[in-house]
């Protein structure tokens, strides 16, 4: 439920705006371009039959809008968690066009206030599509402000101060609210139940990976052999977001060359620049290892003294570092600590044996 004054919003019919007097502006809904107008809305794929890996929840979304776009109206709505840079907001769009709605992407982050999100819900019309990312990071009052949206397609408002305010229930349209999270525990229980379709996008394959890499370099109209493409693939750590962030340098390194087709002679000239190894990792990560393996031994270490070991923040090394390390198999988590594993020492070319720590975390 909101409280506001009466001036606090105004609907200007004919144009469609909302003005919002805590900013001091209008606030428009912009519909979806029909031809993308960015390098990154052009890579998003525009169909579901376009969108690459994914195979669960790609077919499960499918019975979902076949559902929805047969009945002709929404009835559900749709969360996606899982790791960053893997798809949720490209689904979200795919999601818009195939029930011919505009899509309004926001964040959970910028909705600090109830206002910021009345604002957005009044101004949509029937199938349109809200996309909320990062939304496990909504204020509590924010969030609550979704229920009666999410069940009952109405906005609980009270206009008005003191004796004389009155309560008010604004009808919505009906709407597909799409929400995206990295970190579905931080969800509450309430608003992760409302959702009646949740799907968990993974890490992609290799092959998929490299079938990316090649739609992505078709798209921007780079000459790529099949090598290389693949060789991108297994350096982009599972994730699209890092394998067309890796194209595009290396199309930029092609361009200050002169060369007319990007091989894995060139890849190895850009990788070295990036300091990236044939497995994905950067320098933090082989730095990483390195400090487990040799500093101390490969005893087990714990994530406090690696801070101060590496100079790195506690959080970049739980959030950023050792996910995709743990991933691949290069390290394991003890309750002692860290210690790198066989395959992590056989990739930094360590002959080191493993069982004597193992040994010491049993006794």
């Amino acid at each position: 439920m909101i409280l506001m004054s009466k001036s606090k919003f105004r609907i200007s019919p004919p144009s469609g705006r909302i003005w919002n007097s805590e900013r001091g502006t209008f606030i428009y809904n912009v519909p979806m371009p029909d031809k993308p107008t960015t390098i990154i809305q052009s890579l998003r794929p525009s169909s579901i039959e376009e969108y690459i890996g994914q195979e669960s929840a790609v077919k499960t979304l499918r019975i979902f809008l076949d559902g929805v776009n047969k009945r002709g109206q929404a009835s559900e709505h749709i969360l996606f968690y899982g790791p960053p840079g893997i798809g949720k907001t490209t689904l979200s769009y795919i999601i818009a066009r195939e029930l011919k709605g505009d899509l309004k992407v926001t964040t959970g982050a910028t909705l600090t206030k109830t206002g910021d999100l009345a604002a957005i819900l009044t101004n949509l019309k029937d199938n349109d599509v809200l996309f909320i990312d990062e939304i496990h990071r909504m204020p509590k009052a924010v969030e609550e402000m979704l229920y009666p949206v999410m069940e009952e397609y109405f906005l609980d408002i009270i206009i008005g101060k003191g004796p004389s305010a009155r309560t008010m229930r604004l009808p919505i349209p009906r709407i597909t609210i799409v929400g995206a999270t990295t970190k579905l525990a931080m969800l509450s229980g309430p608003l992760r139940d409302r959702f009646g379709l949740l799907l968990r996008l993974d890490f992609y394959h290799d092959e998929e990976m490299a079938s990316i890499v090649k739609r992505s370099a078709k798209l921007l109209d780079i000459a790529l052999s099949d090598d290389a493409a693949y060789i991108i693939a297994k350096r982009s750590r599972r994730t699209p977001r890092i394998a067309n962030r890796i194209l595009k340098r290396a199309h930029d390194v092609a361009q200050s060359h002169n060369v007319t087709i990007i091989d894995s002679k060139l890849l190895t000239k850009l990788f070295g620049l990036l300091e990236i190894d044939s497995v994905g990792l950067t320098d933090i990560d082989v730095q990483y290892l390195n400090a487990i393996a040799n500093t101390f031994e490969n005893d087990p270490v714990g994530v406090e003294t690696l801070s101060s070991s590496l100079a790195e923040d506690k959080r970049t090394i739980e959030e950023f570092i050792e996910p995709y390390l743990l991933q691949i198999g290069f390290i394991k988590k003890t309750p002692r600590g860290r210690i790198v594993t066989q395959t992590g020492l056989k990739h930094l070319k360590l002959n080191k044996d493993i069982s004597s720590q193992q040994d010491k975390l049993i006794w």
